[in-house]
């Protein structure tokens, strides 16, 4: 069955959750929307796009796609964020794939191309941020606390669709930076708890590498002043999470 199900866990996405939705049309069957309590207009606005809206209470992202993807019975699952949408090349390279049959034991990932502040980011390790997006329902979960991964239950079959999956991040430097701060923490705490452990040396040292690589090997300088904060921002990321590991072993040693 080449049913599609578009799946998409949402908070507070009134921004964004329209032109996610519109961006299926005429492609996905279905498109079903696990809210975890929007407080601004975004279930209305889902429902107005025809979607089924379900609430789930927050744990972390794997728990909420994992939820949302055991209410799809059948078909094939198409996991959005709420945030990206398909360019209309991707999407006409879907519905065509979908009328010659997709094909069992294959998954499909797309290029994701990111924007920051309404410029998109072609260099700097961010493009073809490749993601798996769409396969047959019961061949995969997600994993993970902060930047999940799917894990397959069986043995697959990547084949890359043509076409961008547009991903709209962020709005304003100060939006990234906050952000940058909520995911380092949450991965610096991970680290802690799979017994990294950190020196002040090697903070320096990483968060160095980390411009160095993303900005000149990576070719941020090619992507402007955008590419120079993404660079920037990627460099204050890891500075973030070492410096939450190097806390928590303090921590851990007072203790």
């Amino acid at each position: 069955m080449n049913k599609i199900t578009a799946v998409i866990i949402t908070l507070n996405e009134e921004r964004n959750i329209v032109r996610c939705i519109k961006s299926v049309e005429g492609l996905a069957d279905d498109v079903l929307v696990v809210d975890s309590g929007s407080t601004d207009r975004t279930v209305l606005l889902a429902q107005q796009c025809g979607a089924k809206v379900v609430f789930n209470e927050w744990k972390d992202y794997s728990s909420q796609k994992n939820f949302a993807n055991s209410h799809v019975d059948e078909g094939w699952i198409l996991s959005l964020d709420a945030d990206e949408a398909l360019s209309e090349a991707l999407r006409q390279s879907l519905i065509s794939l979908k009328n010659d049959r997709l094909s069992d034991g294959v998954v499909y990932a797309f290029n994701r191309l990111n924007g920051i502040c309404g410029q998109w980011v072609h260099h700097s390790g961010w493009y073809p941020d490749r993601k798996v997006r769409l396969w047959k329902v019961g061949t995969a979960v997600w994993d993970g606390i902060v930047h999940e991964e799917l894990r397959f239950t069986m043995a697959v079959n990547v084949v890359v669709v043509d076409g961008d999956l547009l991903h709209y991040t962020y709005d304003s430097i100060q939006d990234f930076a906050s952000r940058q701060v909520k995911y380092a923490v949450l991965a610096g705490k991970k680290a802690f708890e799979n017994g990294k452990r950190c020196s002040l040396l090697t903070l320096r040292l990483k968060q160095w590498w980390s411009f160095v690589r993303c900005y000149i090997f990576r070719g941020g300088f090619r992507d402007g002043w955008t590419g120079y904060q993404v660079c920037r921002m990627s460099a204050f990321y890891t500075h973030v999470k070492y410096s939450v590991l190097m806390q928590l072993q303090r921590q851990s040693k007072d203790d």
